[in-house]
């Protein structure tokens, strides 16, 4: 997190939750709720206390990807959220189940998110990974404006229209004085079955991207159809448990994640001197 600039308004921490990590995207259909699930059911096989917070509320996926459909229950004020594949969940999916619309204007989007940050009973945490919507408006600001973030992950695809987006996301994160942990380039091939690598959105954009943008490339994933279907089927690719070439990558993507956390709290944490 990012020191306060004078006259900022405070971010006030969730109790409990020691990182939070924001996943965003400058545009949708690149795959940020598959990466934020995927990083977070990664997160908590490495022996992590994982929550996963839907925050995209007009288009919430993370119930249908984590195979979760339950209404929470509430104890007095504070709401139960669900728990999947060893990762506390919550969202709007869970409270609007059908696939009704929401024509809710910025203030009532803006008091549920609260909501499910401070309101929900996360516990204690090592990670709360929060699936941002996608771009770059007024939900999105206001909850990084009001809560301490320990980094944001930015998802790509190699496709040039993709990569003008994430450059306007990591700039609004650098806007409101918010570290970017990195890029991670999406779909940024296909493996055929000769071991030869199909470039269809593109070759080398992320990285080029990420260095333009003077913020680490965290993990190229490549197109893969069984990813796919784990999100469509409730059942992410990362829950296998004979592994796959993808969970790897997934699980490498978490501890580079982890690496990065650690190094922007440690360059924020204030220096004690000692008196003589």
């Amino acid at each position: 997190m990012a020191p306060q600039a004078p006259g900022e308004q405070p971010k006030l921490p969730i109790p409990g939750v020691q990182n939070i990590i924001a996943v965003g995207s400058g545009k949708g259909g690149v795959g940020k709720t598959t990466v934020a699930v995927n990083l977070a059911i990664s997160l908590s096989k490495l022996g992590y206390a994982v929550g996963l917070l839907d925050a995209d509320v007009y288009g919430p996926n993370v119930p249908l990807m984590m195979g979760a459909s339950a209404t929470p229950n509430a104890i007095g004020q504070r709401i139960q959220p669900l728990e999947a594949f060893g990762v506390r969940i919550m969202s709007m999916g869970f409270l609007n189940p059908g696939g009704k619309p929401l024509v809710w204007r910025g203030p009532m989007l803006n008091s549920v998110i609260q909501q499910f940050l401070r309101n929900v009973d996360w516990g204690q945490l090592d990670y709360l990974v929060i699936d941002l919507p996608p771009g770059t408006g007024d939900v999105q600001l206001t909850l990084i404006q009001t809560t301490p973030l320990t980094g944001a992950v930015v998802v790509t695809t190699p496709s040039e229209v993709s990569l003008e987006d994430a450059r306007k996301a990591v700039l609004m994160f650098e806007q409101v004085r918010e570290q970017v942990l990195g890029i991670v380039e999406n779909m940024s091939y296909l493996e055929q079955a000769n071991g030869e690598r199909l470039y269809i959105f593109g070759k080398g954009g992320g990285a080029k991207t990420a260095k333009e943008m003077n913020v680490p490339l965290l993990a190229e994933i490549p197109l893969d159809p069984a990813t796919r279907e784990g999100g469509d089927s409730g059942k992410p690719i990362t829950t296998r448990s004979e592994g796959t070439p993808q969970t790897a990558l997934f699980e490498q993507l978490a501890k580079t994640v982890i690496e990065r956390a650690n190094e922007t709290k440690n360059r924020h944490r204030p220096t004690m001197t000692i008196a003589d």
